[in-house]
Parts: structure tokens; C-alpha cells; sequence
């Protein structure tokens, strides 16, 4: 810099303006070379050496800072969007009444009061956020004075009305408000800041299946409301959690009565003779009674001046087999009187029909269960009344039953709850006895309209009249079906349950055979593909779905 500025004055003194011209050019051209090589420099190490969460956020300004969320194989689910917040300043309008005709045309849904106050007052305000991307091109192509545009991150859902109820939604400062954008908002966010994605347990191809499938059952049966929920047994993971009605979020305001309750967690039902699985089992578990032990279900049962009757009678002492087969309320009555409260208090804490569902949704809903464990109370929890659980209470309950016994929490998290210690609530024997009871009932029993061609499907009906009044009315229903596929094999086998519920149809019969087997089967058969179940033959059924002639011969029903 020293000889530089000697420079300057030697050309000065010598009368050699052009060596003045040259140095000044070349001072300038050491500069520019030096903030260039800067920036080159800086621009190298932010992008080889600056975290990308950071270098993310920065580079969004105004962006929610969440990461999107993705399904297990990274199908998106939810994401961000820039949108534009629309500002008018009225001092820059030259003609007012031609830019309302003109915004309200290249925009229906501009709030036409909310514009002409923005038109008529005295300073910039906004008129309308959340303009996609087209409706500010629309705007900006009317060159209209006074006219600008903010940017603003919003939570998009690219699917509209799929998951929906598991998936949730974000307010515009960030926060998850509900589902599991509520439920992993901490880590959905530390996602985003990261750059990454979160992935959620379901899988979208049986989502779809379930989602198909219960709108089409409901329909079907006239239902007033419908659940599904598919699991892993051996994790607990969600693979695909639906409520119908459903509803569009970004139409929320207009959804219909019920469309935004997520039935799956937060609405209770007594769900009838699903719970005649947990009773047998409780039986089968304590040794109190195994596949042979007989009732006497030839007369109704007596508790006090209540008559407990069967709604198939059979009129005839039957085996703990036959009583689960044909849906005895007499049989199960008789066993839960005789285990008593504290072993039936015990096996339902157990197996979680007692306390919410430990599923990571805050929505997850408290059971409505009896004050008093007398007889009579006892007699109705053996076959599912006297208490109001969630589907997903009964969901996890079932993994508990077909996994080998273990119970383990629900979750929606991609690879099941971190750290969630399972609870033996049965014995593995106990486990593989009431797999194949669940198969012989379904091949047997109220559940052959369940049945899908060598997938081994096992499980059972239940049907409930809601209280209404006061009295239970038959005109409200409940009809629900609780099953899981493959049914045979080792305890710690790959399975999955699926639980259908029809809330209300109004369809006869009303039962859970009729009005939730049947889109059971249908789930099963088009979800097997996905989840790598292989269809073959069992000792009940073969491959395709006839009957095996040793058992045709054995049980000589000719069902």
C-alpha cells in the first residue's frame, strides 16, 4: 500500500497522468480480487464444513422449522410450503375501485370486507395470508400499485383427506396442535433444523387398503361412523390407523359432525363379544379351565334377579370351546363369576383395558370402567359391557393375546416406543392356545365371513347395543370384529391384528359377523403383499381356501 500511494505522487509529480490512470485501475482490481477470494473462501467452507441444519434455517428466513413427515418408506406425508401473505398499502392505489373488481376476480376467496376497510384506511395492512404460489402470480400480473407480498412457511398435506386423523396438523407458528405433529413436535422440529424428515410407522399402501376399505364397508352398512387399526403384534407399530367419517384439513371449518374425532383413540364403545377373548383367556391362563371344561349353558343364568341369557342359545351344557365358538354370554358369565374380581381386575390391568392406551397421541382417551367389580358387573365385563374402551385399548389388548402374551404398547413411531419394556399379561401356551381358537372360530365360529383364501386369519365377532335413554337399544349398535393373520406358526412369528369396528349401522343383521368380518377379510387379502405374508395351506383350510377333508372329517359339521 506504501509503494502504491508513492505511486500516486510520483505520477503526480512527473506530470504522467495515465501512470495515475493504471494505478488507480489496478488499486481497484486488487480490491475486487480480495472480496472475491473472500467470498469464494466463505462460500466453500459453508458448504464443506457448515452443519446443514443451520446453513437450512438460514437459508429460510421464515420457514416453521419442521421437518417433514414421511411414512415407514419415506413416502411424504406432510411438508412446507412457502405461501405469501398479501399487503396492501391504499396511498399507492390510484384507482381503488378498479383494484377491488380486479383482486376479487384474480382471487374468489379475498374476504370482501376485509379488502375494501384495507382499500379505504390510511396505511399498509394485510388483506389475506396463505396465497399459493399461482394465486400470487395472478396478483403480481395486474402490476397494480401498492400491491406487495410477504413469504410465509405453511404445513402443507399433499394426500388431503388420507391419515388425516393420525397425521394431525400445525398451527402457523410452527407448533403441532394435534395427532402425531402434536405428539413428536419436539422431534419433528429438531428434524427440521436438521434438514431431515420424521418417519411414521404406517405404511401408506395399507393405509390406503384400510382407508378403501372402511369407507366401503360403512357405506355398505349404513354406519354412522367406522374404525380401523392394523399393527404389528411383535412391535406394537401402527402400519395404518383410519376414522370415517373423514374430512379435508384444509377445509376443517366444514367438516361434518364427528368427521374430526379420531374414533380410534378418543371414542369409547362397548364393544360386546370381543371381550370374550380376554375372559377365556384370563380362564385358560389361571387354569381355571381349558378347551374341555363344560358349562351349562342349557338355562339362563341367575345373578340376583337378573337372567343372563345367550343370543344364539344352544340350550346345552357346552365345552369352553364350544362356548367361545358359538358366543355364549351364559359360559362366560360362569367364568368370570368364578375367577373372581381380583383375577379379572388383574388380567384386564394387564392387558391395558383399564388405563388409556399408552399410544404417543395426546387424544389417546381414558376407558369408562365400573366403580364395583360385583357378580353382575362381572358377568357383563366377561362379554364386553360394563365397560367403554377405545379401539385402540382393544387393539394392543389382542397383540397381548397373539404375540405370545407380551403386551406392548401401540405406537406410531417407525420401529415401535424406544425403551417400552413389554409385560407378560398371559403365558406363551395361553398365547398359542388362543391363536388357534381365534382360527377355529373363524373357520368354525360367528367369523367365517372373515376368512381370506391361505392367510390363516383368526379372530372374533362382537356386537353391543348402545344406552340410550337409559335402556340398551338395539336400534344402536356396535358390531366390530378383532383379528389377526397368520394365526399358526411359532409365538414370536410375524402377525398382524386388524380391528374393525361399525359404529351404528343400520344394516341387518347388525352383528359384528355381518357388518365388520367381511371388510377384515378383504384387508387381509390385499394387504398380505405388502407385508410379505405368504398364503398356504393350514390344518383347517388349504391355500386357496377349501376345506382340509381330515378336519371336515374330524369335526363332521360340514361348515
Amino acid at each position: 500500500m506504501w509503494r502504491l500511494e508513492h505511486g500516486f505522487e510520483r505520477a503526480k509529480a512527473d506530470a504522467r497522468p495515465e501512470e495515475d490512470t493504471r494505478v488507480r485501475i489496478f488499486l481497484v482490481l486488487i480490491v475486487f480480487s480480495v472480496v472475491f477470494g473472500a467470498l469464494a473462501l466463505g462460500a466453500a467452507h459453508a458448504a464443506l464444513f457448515v452443519d446443514k441444519g443451520r446453513l437450512w434455517a438460514a437459508a429460510n428466513p421464515h420457514a416453521l422449522v419442521r421437518g417433514d413427515l414421511t411414512d415407514r418408506n419415506g413416502e411424504l406425508l406432510a411438508t412446507n410450503i412457502t405461501h405469501y401473505g398479501l399487503y396492501i398499502d391504499p396511498a399507492e392505489v390510484w384507482d381503488k375501485r378498479l383494484a377491488f373488481t380486479q383482486l376479487r376476480r384474480a382471487i374468489p376467496r379475498l374476504p370482501a370486507k376485509r379488502l375494501n376497510k384495507v382499500l379505504d384506511g390510511d396505511r399498509r395492512l394485510i388483506v389475506l395470508t396463505g396465497l399459493t404460489p399461482s394465486e400470487r402470480e395472478a396478483v403480481h400480473a395486474l402490476a397494480l400499485g401498492g400491491v406487495s407480498f410477504e413469504p410465509e412457511d405453511r404445513r402443507v398435506y399433499p394426500l388431503g383427506t388420507s391419515a388425516v386423523h393420525l397425521i394431525g396438523d400445525a398451527d402457523t407458528g410452527g407448533q403441532g396442535v394435534a395427532g402425531a405433529e402434536l405428539a413428536f413436535n419436539t422431534e419433528v422440529r429438531a428434524a427440521g433444523q436438521r434438514g431431515e424428515s420424521f418417519p411414521l410407522s404406517i405404511d401408506l399402501r395399507v393405509q390406503g387398503v384400510l382407508e378403501n376399505e372402511l369407507a366401503r364397508a360403512a357405506t355398505e352398512t349404513g354406519s354412522k361412523g367406522a374404525v380401523g387399526i392394523i399393527a404389528d403384534v411383535q412391535t406394537g407399530e401402527v402400519l395404518g390407523m383410519a376414522s370415517w367419517p373423514t374430512f379435508n384439513p384444509a377445509e376443517r371449518a366444514r367438516a361434518s359432525e364427528g368427521a374430526t374425532l379420531n374414533r380410534a383413540v378418543s371414542a369409547h364403545y362397548e364393544m360386546g363379544s370381543v371381550f370374550k377373548s380376554f375372559t377365556v383367556a384370563a380362564g385358560i391362563d389361571t387354569g381355571r379351565a381349558d378347551m374341555n371344561t363344560l358349562f351349562d349353558a342349557s338355562q339362563a343364568f341367575q345373578i340376583g334377579t337378573r337372567k343372563i341369557k345367550d343370543f344364539h342359545a344352544q340350550n346345552r351344557v357346552m365345552t369352553l370351546e364350544e362356548v367361545y365358538l358359538h358366543s355364549s354370554n351364559i359360559g362366560t358369565s360362569q367364568l368370570a363369576v368364578e375367577m373372581g374380581p381380583d383375577v379379572m381386575r388383574t388380567y384386564f390391568t394387564n392387558l391395558g383395558l383399564l388405563a388409556a392406551a399408552p399410544i404417543e397421541l395426546k387424544e389417546s382417551a381414558r376407558p369408562v370402567v365400573p366403580r364395583k367389580w360385583d357378580n353382575s358387573t362381572l358377568a357383563s365385563l366377561s362379554f364386553g359391557y360394563g365397560i367403554m374402551a377405545t379401539p385402540a385399548q382393544v387393539s394392543a389388548a389382542m397383540g397381548a393375546l397373539t404375540n405370545g402374551g407380551r403386551y406392548i404398547p401401540l405406537s406410531l413411531r417407525k420401529g415401535g416406543a424406544p425403551g417400552a419394556r413389554p409385560r407378560q399379561a398371559v403365558s406363551e401356551q395361553t398365547s398359542l392356545t388362543m391363536l388357534d381358537l381365534l382360527r377355529r372360530n373363524v373357520v368354525r365360529g360367528s367369523g367365517g365371513l372373515a376368512d381370506a383364501p391361505g392367510l390363516r386369519v383368526g379372530g372374533k365377532t362382537g356386537s353391543a347395543n348402545k344406552l340410550v335413554g337409559g335402556r340398551y337399544d338395539p336400534s344402536h349398535a356396535v358390531g366390530s370384529f378383532a383379528a389377526v393373520f397368520p394365526a399358526d406358526g411359532p409365538v414370536n412369528a410375524k402377525r398382524y391384528s386388524i380391528l374393525i369396528l361399525m359404529d351404528e349401522p343400520s344394516q341387518y343383521p347388525k352383528t359384528g359377523g355381518y357388518v365388520a368380518a367381511p371388510a377384515v377379510g378383504r384387508i387381509a387379502d390385499r394387504i398380505a403383499g405388502f407385508l410379505g405374508v405368504e398364503r398356504r395351506a393350514d390344518r383347517y383350510r388349504t391355500a386357496t381356501g377349501e376345506k382340509v377333508p381330515a378336519f371336515q372329517d374330524i369335526e363332521g359339521d360340514g361348515r
